[in-house]
């Protein structure tokens, strides 16, 4: 009798149909992976082995095969969120207890770490203080809130232009109060040790010798040390070729130091004094245009506090501070497997490693796009891979399935039925 096919066929497009309806109800689930209900014939054993005429008892499920294709990546407004565009998934630890997901859906709790709603922790490569990654062992991600130290200012690089057409003054000495003395001035924000900005003012006055220029330094309003109106800070000599290009300093590089200190009377910041570092003029240029200032650069800066940070595509995590500093925070690292289909579900969109998926590679993350692993995505999620359309239309496959079987059941029942009531 063939109540036997047509029963596990009903069971079979029942199995169908709760994949079917998982795969809908999880539609909107972040870094969801449909799967597929796949199907294998049965035969009975037999004692003479199969034949031509052996006939089938029905069909059964032979596994369900999560479908790890790419969803689509959907931009969201939170930094934390991370999209995977491509191979590889996060490694989440719970207490030490690792698995793996692609719900880059992030927050960072009390501590700074930075989890997902589970509580699980993102894992990666650790930053130093300085902004260095400690690559080894990875580390449960913590963004720190810390502020950052001030630097000391150690170091200005100028490009400026100086109009060969001036002429040295008419007024002298030198006097940084009278702008009849000097031919240009520039000024740039220069840090102490506790981050306490100065202002250094650069004095450039055309001397009587041609294509010579003096170099005058203030700080706060007063002269540097080794500087008063008779003595410049240094000199700078354009060559006598004409093409008033990288000049010579009679000091390199040009030293400036002073003792930093605020308000007015002016008092010590308390910062190390005195306040050292050099000055680089030697890129400028004289030609017959106006003065200009190319670029004036110098490496001190204030404390900072963090203000924002975001993910870059290789998981490097960089912190932006209210001092226009930025630094890295760490690294969010990526794992592959061999055979990502081998994974083990255990819900709350995590899959566990298993004997069928192998170890991860690398064993302990990788950095994202680099070999086989794909790139992420900062303030964007991957959405379910899920296709409604195409799951409505094995839902409705799979519904003509199951009435398929039951009239087969029906039919031979009515056939059994006729045997019956054979006289």
């Amino acid at each position: 009798m063939s109540f036997q096919q047509g029963l596990s066929g009903l069971n079979a497009a029942s199995k169908q149909l709760e994949v079917i309806g998982n795969n809908v109800s999880n539609a909107n689930t972040v870094g969801f992976k449909q799967a597929r209900a796949e199907f294998a014939d049965v035969y009975a054993n037999s004692l003479s082995g199969g034949g031509g005429t052996q006939i089938g008892i029905g069909a059964k499920l032979s596994t369900v095969a999560q479908q790890f294709t790419q969803g689509n990546v959907t931009g969201t407004n939170n930094p934390l969120d991370i999209a995977i565009n491509g191979n590889g998934f996060f490694r989440m630890s719970n207490n030490g207890a690792i698995t793996y997901s692609r719900n880059g859906q992030f927050q960072m709790d009390k501590s700074g770490y930075i989890v997902d709603a589970s509580s699980k922790r993102l894992t990666g490569f650790a930053a130093d203080a300085s902004g260095a990654l400690i690559k080894g062992a990875p580390a449960d991600l913590q963004i720190s809130t810390a502020d950052i130290s001030p630097q000391s200012t150690t170091k200005i690089t100028g490009i400026v232009n100086l109009d060969s057409r001036k002429t040295a003054p008419a007024i002298t000495p030198f006097d940084p109060t009278d702008p009849a003395t000097y031919s240009d001035s520039t000024a740039v924000s220069v840090f102490d040790s506790y981050g306490i900005s100065h202002t250094l003012q650069t004095f450039f006055v055309k001397a009587a010798a041609p294509n010579v220029w003096n170099l005058y330094t203030t700080a706060d309003g007063v002269f540097t040390t080794g500087v008063n109106a008779a003595t410049p800070a240094a000199t700078l000599t354009f060559p006598a070729s004409g093409t008033g290009v990288n000049p010579t300093s009679s000091v390199d590089p040009i030293p400036v130091s002073f003792a930093p200190t605020t308000g007015t009377p002016p008092v010590a910041t308390g910062a190390a004094s005195p306040l050292t570092f050099t000055m680089d003029y030697t890129k400028g240029t004289q030609f017959g245009s106006s003065f200009s200032i190319n670029s004036l650069l110098q490496d001190g800066f204030a404390s900072g506090r963090l203000s924002t940070f975001n993910t870059a595509a290789d998981g490097t995590i960089v912190g932006s501070y209210s001092n226009g500093q930025s630094r890295i925070l760490g690294q969010v690292t990526l794992v592959n497997f061999t055979n990502p289909n081998g994974l083990q579900s255990l819900g709350g969109n995590a899959w566990a490693e298993s004997a069928s998926s192998g170890a991860p590679q690398p064993s302990f993350g990788g950095t994202p796009g680099t070999g086989p692993l794909g790139v992420l995505q900062s303030s964007a999620v991957e959405d379910s891979n899920t296709d409604l359309t195409a799951e409505l239309v094995n839902m409705i496959t799979a519904q003509r399935y199951y009435q398929a079987n039951a009239q087969t059941i029906k039919t031979q029942d009515q056939v059994l039925q006729t045997l019956v009531n054979l006289r």
